[in-house]
């Protein structure tokens, strides 16, 4: 039999936990139609895996892609990482149900939190949706080089039905209100949507300042749309949250109760502490009751610490309390402030201020440059802090801090470990049964910092250099596991008959790349991307899409509608 494509000689590992083996794959008509020895078999492509390992493509729970989607069809830096299916609209800012009036208000809104100017948002979409099926039918006209679903956001639907008060701290929905939210979710639910999103996070801000919508919704709320979930889209559709676990604890935690008892599938954004065992100990307790009797509940967390990049791009340390500072970052570009920099009394300047401001005291500890190799330093060691380089080097951290960005031209950046610094505590809460090791935000605090590069360093530090976990196991989490949380048909592992989404792995050779910072954004908009060394290949629907990190040309992604439910 002639096949569309064979890949041949390769160690599959099927997202399902089990042993490598060695097989050839075939693939017909953007399905698997056999894995085994193929040596007899025939096909119109053939690739060569020998060597290689062949993995379901990698299932992201986390993104933020909706606007970017828009003028970036190709989906990076996701799809330089071995990403073949996106969860869009997570933290509860979506564009849709929107009804035209409310178009550029959801704009400034992602402008606020995600980092994308409101005009991109506004010039690079369509916009010719209200309903949320609408919004789905417009997403796949852009024609995404990787499978899509999407959750409808709390913002967007509370917003609709609220209007300015949905912000207001304390502010609930009246019964008409509420009646009309919970509407809306049902119907978003029938149309498509994998589930629902809410972000109760206080650093989650309006451009006035005030808290996403959302944030306040009170347990009478959340169980109202959780219901709504139910209704619309069956047992087992998606919750999602990202929480204030710092100040309402108790009440986030009675939240995911009773979505469970409703019979959501409930995703929330985790992590640890640096104190004690971080927590680790209560999630495991919290987790196995959740996950008793036909509950359902999962996390995810960050595969490396993460918060911000310092450097010459978008953040500096010092803007707040030093005028120098402010003025070296109003410079137009990276080369114009590196050239700054290299003038003595400039550098003086801002090494004086930015002594005088005081924040590298409680910062340098916490910012790990990556160095200017492609492949950055993570510095899973410890021993690469500003603070313990600059003690090595005698000096106060703030002139290293200046003089590795003027030697690197700019190229270095800090990163800044806000999130999942104490990294046993982070591995441990990791290696929970109910946990995925991928938040990766694509789309999201895209001039920040990015994380999209999740998987790979999952795959090449966690797993090859670190032992964290077993190849296989690593796998399963970011494919089979995934796709099993939110529902996924016939995708997440390497069976016959399933869908043909598929990576081709240089496992020895696989390497996250130095975060660069380019303006390719709509009005010259910047943002950080991350490139990759080791994915010969990224498949998905049968076709070839990413080659050793380029892309090539195919845009056989679809926005998925249908999933398992109970």
């Amino acid at each position: 039999m002639e096949y569309d494509l064979i890949i041949r000689g390769g160690t599959v590992i099927d997202g399902s936990g089990s042993e490598p083996i060695k097989a050839d794959i075939a693939v017909n008509a953007g399905r698997i139609a056999r894995i085994g020895n193929l040596s007899d078999a025939s096909a119109s492509k053939t690739l060569d895996a020998t060597g290689k390992m062949v993995t379901p493509g990698f299932v992201d729970l986390h993104t933020h892609l909706d606007a970017q989607i828009g003028w970036d069809p190709m989906m990076s830096s996701s799809s330089y990482h071995g990403v073949t299916t996106a969860m869009i609209g997570n933290c509860g800012v979506t564009f849709a149900p929107c009804s035209p009036k409310n178009r550029r208000y959801l704009a400034e809104l992602m402008e606020s939190v995600e980092d994308i100017a409101a005009d991109a948002i506004m010039d690079g979409l369509p916009w010719d949706w209200t309903s949320y099926g609408e919004y789905l039918d417009s997403v796949q006209s852009l024609k995404p080089v990787l499978n899509v679903v999407g959750l409808a956001g709390h913002s967007a639907i509370r917003y609709e039905a609220m209007g300015d008060r949905s912000m207001d701290e304390g502010a609930q929905p009246d019964e008409k209100e509420l009646e009309h939210i919970s509407q809306m979710v049902k119907e978003s639910m029938e149309e498509g949507a994998v589930g629902f999103s809410t972000s109760r996070f206080l650093l989650h801000t309006v451009p006035d300042g005030r808290c996403t919508p959302g944030t306040w919704a009170d347990l009478r709320e959340t169980k109202a749309i959780q219901e709504a979930i139910i209704a619309g889209g069956g047992q087992g559709a998606l919750f999602q949250s990202a929480n204030d676990m710092q100040t309402r604890y108790e009440t986030e935690l009675q939240m995911f109760r009773d979505a469970t008892e409703l019979g959501c599938q409930v995703l929330f954004s985790g992590g640890t502490g640096p104190q004690g065992d971080g927590g680790v100990t209560r999630w495991s307790k919290f987790f196995e009751e959740q996950n008793s009797g036909g509950k359902r509940l999962a996390s995810i967390c960050h595969t490396r610490p993460s918060g911000a990049f310092f450097g010459l791009a978008q953040l500096s340390p010092f803007t707040k309390k030093s005028s120098a500072w402010r003025d070296l970052m109003a410079l137009p570009n990276i080369a114009s402030r590196v050239d700054a920099l290299k003038n003595p009394a400039t550098r003086a300047t801002l090494i004086s201020e930015g002594i005088a401001a005081g924040d590298m005291n409680h910062l340098a500890h916490m910012l790990h440059p990556f160095g200017v190799e492609e492949t950055p330093n993570l510095d899973f060691n410890r021993k690469a802090s500003l603070q313990q380089l600059a003690a090595e080097a005698g000096k106060d951290p703030v002139e290293v801090y200046v003089d590795r960005l003027a030697e690197s031209e700019g190229r270095e950046f800090f990163n800044y470990w806000m999130f999942g610094g104490n990294l046993e505590n982070q591995w441990k809460y990791m290696q929970l049964p109910h946990v995925v090791p991928m938040l990766g935000d694509a789309g999201a605090h895209v001039g920040f910092f990015t994380d999209t590069d999740s998987p790979t360093v999952l795959l090449s530090e966690l797993t090859r250099e670190q032992g964290v976990y077993s190849l296989p196991e690593a796998i399963h989490r970011i494919t089979g596991k995934s796709a099993e949380i939110i529902g996924l048909k016939e995708r997440g592992e390497l069976r016959e008959g399933w869908h043909a989404d598929i990576n081709i792995i240089d496992y020895e050779n696989l390497r996250t790349c130095h975060p660069e910072y380019v303006n390719d954004f709509p009005h010259g908009g910047g943002r950080f991307i991350v490139r990759s060394q080791g994915y010969d290949a990224t498949i998905v629907a049968g076709e070839v899409v990413v080659e050793n990190c380029q892309h090539t040309g195919q845009r056989p992604g679809k926005v998925i509608r249908e999933f398992v439910r109970s």
